[in-house]
């Protein structure tokens, strides 16, 4: 989206999908009251009343009929005049009122301007807005919940506690910097250490909730890795619960990386089988290798399979070694089903092995566990929010900003580590964001949102 989009301008879209019973028209600028007497021929339209009408075109033939809402500033969810047509669902008939508000002075609106609008009108925080694009893509009830604590301000009420808190520790920080002369204690050096060591507490609670909100949000990348035919294509069905992969007896079978999506306890997990790992002088084989390679380096776990019988190959090896060391990693022991093994799971050299039967469904509930544990999700909904890769970034911005302050005797530089920790947590709320972060924020909404 243009940051540089001239905000007075009125702007109109189709807020509903086409195809429905009911579609909605929405319009937001300043003085709509005489635009909806015109899309009317009403004299008058009172504010915040349902109003049957006809919708009419420029030559006076109506266009459609149904309900005309207006509702004047302040009090609207853009904090402009905002109007709302509703009339019937059709396409034809819905681009038919659009084009007629296009005619009457408005201009299609972008992506997301309806709530960017209401953000930098002061209507909602950043959050918020947010919130609102995460409410209408939420995957799942429990994505659902957790978008409507943030739409309410959950979260933002967390960032705001925090910041307050942090802005009066600031305040007497700076004290002793104004009035240096005073022969006054503004606060003590063991106060200080006292009060961020109180917001680094405040900032890891609400950092773990944003990390979990974070992961059913944006869900997480497992890659399944190891030498040929060892079952990575059987354990990608499995989770998936359907044929996804083409599964042989034959080696080299998959040549190229699938992906899936799907649900484990209600975490979405994007799942991506690779080609097996070995020595080729097939080019297609190759390049189907070399994509593997790719995938893992975007990969929040590791998948490794082996079978009982066989160790980590030295294709698979060379891999991981140069894998970042900090990427999760879980073995997959395969195929027990052929020598009489139950399902369990090990620790060996500091890396989970868990010993499953793809093939069979043996031990797929104890892999699952294991992964979740990974990535730290726990399963209590209490308290949770939806948040973004962003908000877990500026919160542990925060927190680096704040480790730094506490090792500083210095009150100017102290007082600088701590604006930097504010200035984090304002780029949540919005507070401080650069133009080009709510361009790509708000663009990737709804028309019509």
């Amino acid at each position: 989206m243009n940051s540089m989009i001239n905000s007075n301008d009125t702007i109109a879209a189709i807020a509903t999908a086409t195809g429905g019973g009911v579609g909605i028209v929405r319009i937001s600028g300043k003085n709509l009251q005489e635009f909806s007497c015109k899309i009317s021929r009403l004299d008058n339209i009172v504010p915040r009343r349902a109003l049957y009408v006809d919708f009419y075109d420029e030559s006076g033939d109506a266009i459609d009929s149904g309900l005309l809402l207006y509702f004047p500033a302040p009090a609207s969810f853009t904090g402009e005049d905002v109007v709302e047509l509703h009339g019937h669902g059709g396409a034809v008939v819905l681009n038919l009122l659009l084009q007629r508000c296009l005619q009457l002075g408005a201009r299609p609106a972008q992506a997301g301007e309806f709530s960017q609008r209401a953000f930098l009108n002061g209507k909602m925080d950043l959050v918020q807005a947010e919130s609102v694009a995460d409410l209408i893509a939420a995957n799942g009830e429990r994505a659902a919940r957790m978008a409507m604590r943030s739409l309410k301000g959950e979260f933002s009420q967390k960032i705001h506690h925090i910041k307050d808190d942090l802005i009066h520790l600031r305040m007497l920080v700076e004290a002793t910097l104004d009035f240096p002369e005073e022969e006054i204690d503004f606060i003590n050096h063991d106060e200080v250490i006292s009060r961020i060591d109180s917001l680094q507490s405040a900032i890891d609670n609400v950092l773990a909730s944003a990390k979990q909100g974070a992961i059913l949000r944006d869900g997480i990348n497992i890659v399944l890795i190891g030498a040929p035919n060892v079952g990575k294509s059987s354990l990608l069905n499995a989770l998936a619960g359907d044929e996804v992969a083409i599964v042989t007896d034959i080696a080299g079978t998959t040549r190229d990386t699938v992906r899936e999506n799907i649900s484990l306890q209600g975490v979405p997990v994007h799942i991506i089988d690779t080609a097996g790992l070995h020595n080729t002088d097939d080019i297609v084989e190759q390049k189907g290798i070399e994509r593997s390679r790719n995938a893992v380096q975007t990969a929040d776990i590791v998948l490794i399979l082996t079978e009982k019988s066989e160790k980590i190959n030295a294709e698979t090896q060379a891999l991981l070694s140069d894998i970042p060391a900090e990427l999760k990693q879980i073995e997959v022991v395969n195929k027990i089903d052929l020598i009489g093994m139950s399902p369990t799971c090990k620790e060996i050299n500091g890396r989970d092995v868990v010993y499953i039967s793809a093939k069979k469904n043996m031990g797929l509930d104890l892999l699952e566990q294991v992964i979740l544990r990974h990535i730290g999700w726990c399963n209590n909904d209490e308290g949770l929010f939806l948040a973004r890769s962003r908000h877990v970034f500026a919160l542990q911005q925060a927190q680096k900003a704040l480790s730094d302050a506490r090792c500083i005797y210095q009150p100017d530089l102290l007082s600088e580590h701590l604006r930097q920790a504010q200035n984090e947590l304002g780029k949540i709320t919005g507070e401080f964001s650069a133009d080009d972060l709510l361009g790509e924020i708000f663009s990737n909404f709804c028309i019509g949102k």
